[in-house]
């Protein structure tokens, strides 16, 4: 399993701790930023983003100050469903029903809560229940301009 992350300024201490910990059980790559000098967090949102849409990383950890505009970054690129997760049920439901492929945290989080959250949404299998699988499919299609309301 290949999980990349990324955060900007306000998520930068919680990324260097969670890649610490993460780095000594999985395949981690850290894409920046490499200082807690300010960045804009959407550049590290789209290139997560980006990297997940190629199939370059199974999964992408991103982090900002609260976690939403980084998300929200990370969602323009097709094929990145990611969800701006606060708890380890969060992280269940995101995975089982949605397939996430990246997760968005505060950066404000403390490292124990982000740890629990971050194996569990990286060790919970997507449910492949159909109606889920038709909804992925939905936004799939939606992207590609070819979405038809059925």
């Amino acid at each position: 399993m290949r999980i990349c992350i990324a955060s900007d300024h306000r998520g930068f201490s919680l990324k260097k701790e969670l890649f610490d910990y993460l780095n000594d059980k999985y395949d981690v790559t850290d894409l920046g930023p490499y200082s807690g000098d300010m960045v804009d967090y959407t550049k590290y949102g789209f290139l997560v983003g980006e990297k997940i849409r190629d199939s370059e990383y199974d999964f992408g950890i991103v982090i900002c100050g609260t976690g939403i505009g980084i998300s929200i970054a990370c969602n323009k690129v097709k094929r990145v469903r990611c969800a701006k997760v606060n708890s380890v049920d969060d992280a269940i439901m995101t995975r089982k029903d949605n397939d996430a492929n990246v997760i968005a945290l505060d950066g404000k989080m403390d490292i124990k809560s982000a740890v629990e959250i971050v194996e569990t949404f990286i060790n919970t299998e997507f449910s492949n229940v159909e109606r889920y699988k038709k909804r992925i499919e939905d936004i799939r299609l939606y992207e590609d301009g070819d979405y038809i309301d059925r």
